[in-house]
């Protein structure tokens, strides 16, 4: 029998039946779920310092398990010093079964460990049920070893999910344990 991650064995048995209770979906398939997880890290440090962005790229890639893409300006902006094509982030798209067992670490562990935590914000929906929101330091992730990070780096963590509307989302979140703020 193939590995199933744990939350996504919550999510079809408990999760999907109390959606369909909820909203009235007329089958299991019409029932919202996640489509993929997104982590962004920028580091506009990277343009004086390239050994930043090689930093970012190993924790990255140890918190999610695959190697992220290095991401590059757009736009030359003299005030930061960049030009276009320079490289100032990094980001990797999560899907299946690395984004259920990703999404289980950050709920469950991650988060947790978040200094004076109270929840994560309740507003950041984007009207179309895609939830995105900040951490401040990679430190929170356990997969991280303190010892060898020289500047906490914050990053920027979206789940995108098949919903149409945020109530349905943020049903949808909670349920598979998203501790939001009231």
């Amino acid at each position: 029998m193939a590995y199933v991650p744990r939350l996504k064995k919550m999510f079809e048995d408990e999760v999907r039946p109390a959606l369909v209770e909820r909203f009235g979906y007329p089958n299991r398939m019409a029932v919202p779920t996640v489509q993929k997880v997104v982590l962004n890290m920028g580091v506009g440090e990277a343009s004086r310092d390239p050994k930043m962005l090689e930093e970012a790229l190993a924790e990255l890639t140890e918190i999610a398990g695959q190697k992220p893409t290095v991401r590059k300006s757009r736009k030359s902006i003299a005030n930061f010093k960049l030009r276009e094509g320079m490289p100032i982030g990094v980001a990797v798209t999560l899907r299946q079964s690395r984004m259920w067992e990703f999404l289980d670490r950050l709920v469950n562990v991650s988060l947790p460990r978040v200094r004076d935590f109270r929840g994560v914000p309740s507003r950041a929906f984007d009207g179309r049920g895609n939830y995105t929101f900040g951490i401040k330091d990679q430190l929170i992730f356990p997969e991280i070893n303190y010892t060898k990070v020289q500047k906490a780096i914050g990053m920027n963590i979206t789940i995108v999910t098949s919903a149409k509307t945020d109530p349905e989302a943020k049903e949808l979140l909670a349920r598979l344990g998203m501790p939001f703020t009231r």
